[in-house]
């Protein structure tokens, strides 16, 4: 079976810092690209951030100059590094794995992140 467990969400002020953790179970993490989604109230579910597995980056322009993703092969494990926090940045962070085009796809059960302004 296939999990993935988001933490390190929390509360926190306009300006503030938080690193979200997504710890990989049941894949082969190392070949394995993983991919960061949030969604706010009311509103779909937006990408934020992805790491191929050879760990080439690409973060959305709404987020590009705040939060940074990365990857631990050997802890199985993908963060997102949040900065310069804004209110509009509140929502659940999701993680997501993506083994292939022939593979399916796994979501995480989220974590919420609120920022207060």
């Amino acid at each position: 079976q296939v999990q993935l467990v988001e933490s390190g969400g929390g509360l926190v002020q306009a300006g503030g810092s938080l690193k979200l953790s997504c710890a990989a179970s049941g894949v082969i993490f190392s070949i394995t690209s993983m991919a960061w989604y949030r969604q706010a109230p009311g509103k779909q579910r937006e990408f934020v951030a992805v790491i191929l597995r050879g760990g080439t980056t690409n973060v959305a322009d709404s987020v590009k100059s705040r939060f940074t993703i990365s990857r631990d092969n050997a802890k199985n494990t993908v963060y997102l590094q949040m900065n310069s926090l804004k209110p509009e940045d509140t929502g659940v962070y999701y993680c997501k794995s993506m083994a292939g085009a022939t593979k399916n796809d796994y979501w995480g059960q989220g974590t919420q992140v609120t920022v207060s302004s």
